[in-house]
């Protein structure tokens, strides 16, 4: 299914913890969202990396809250006093990403929170196959909401797209930064996590997530490429990468 759109129509609050100033914006549908701005430092691709990394750990059955995209009209938050946050609207005029606002969940703490290892390996898997940066002690990007937890960035994934060079060294690239993973010390069944991602994404489940980043994201992510090839760059990155997972499977299995 696409991404729902909805529209913003009130301003909230900032979340000063986040790089990028995301902040809660109330839609016309009546539920709050943390909206992630296309116009914020790292732009189109990290929303881009956001939209496939985690409609990939849905299909992998792992819990992430709906995400829509979110119309900001211009001159939205014009009596917003921040003149930074004031900016980074004026800049994110046009179709963004919101995230649904669990409320009243709590940042993951491993000293705290017991996460099952079933579930802690799929997550590892997940992050060396996206070859995500974040999720460490430092910044999780997981929540504890109804007891459970949940995946919430996904932003600083499948970073060859920074590089568009570096796209063919990174398919069979082991995954280095995995070490720092903060699930990692969990992570006991790596091996059958791997084989229920492998029996899961498809050629078809991969191509119908690519599909659901806007065109226009990608196409102003990359002005001087065409619009197929950079979706075929995302589609092949996906793919084969699967095909050389045994090695960021071993490099995750030697880190821990």
């Amino acid at each position: 299914m696409p991404l729902r759109t909805i529209n913003a129509i009130r301003y909230i609050s900032p979340l000063r913890e986040g790089g990028s100033l995301p902040a809660i914006v109330a839609g016309d549908d009546d539920f709050l969202y943390v909206m992630k701005f296309r116009g914020a430092g790292q732009g189109l691709k990290a929303l881009i990396a956001d939209v496939i990394g985690g409609e990939i750990a849905r299909l992998l059955g792992l819990n992430m809250p709906e995400m829509v995209l979110v119309e900001l009209a211009e001159g939205f938050g014009r009596t917003e006093p921040d003149e930074e946050i004031q900016d980074l609207l004026k800049a994110s005029t046009g179709l963004n990403l919101g995230v649904h606002f669990l409320s009243g969940a709590i940042t993951y703490d491993p000293e705290v929170h017991k996460i099952d290892a079933a579930t802690a390996s799929l997550i590892v898997w997940l992050d060396a196959y996206l070859m995500n940066i974040d999720r460490t002690a430092k910044n999780t990007n997981m929540l504890i909401w109804n007891k459970e937890l949940w995946l919430i960035d996904h932003g600083a994934s499948m970073y060859f797209h920074h590089n568009w060079d570096s796209l063919p060294a990174s398919l069979k690239s082991p995954f280095a930064m995995i070490k720092e993973h903060v699930l990692l010390p969990f992570a006991t069944e790596l091996e059958a996590a791997a084989q229920k991602a492998l029996a899961v994404l498809s050629q078809e489940n991969i191509e119908a997530v690519v599909a659901l980043v806007p065109d226009e994201w990608m196409q102003q992510s990359e002005p001087e490429r065409d619009l197929q090839e950079i979706k075929a760059g995302y589609r092949r990155f996906l793919n084969d990468r699967l095909q050389h997972s045994a090695q960021f499977l071993k490099q995750a299995i030697d880190a821990r």
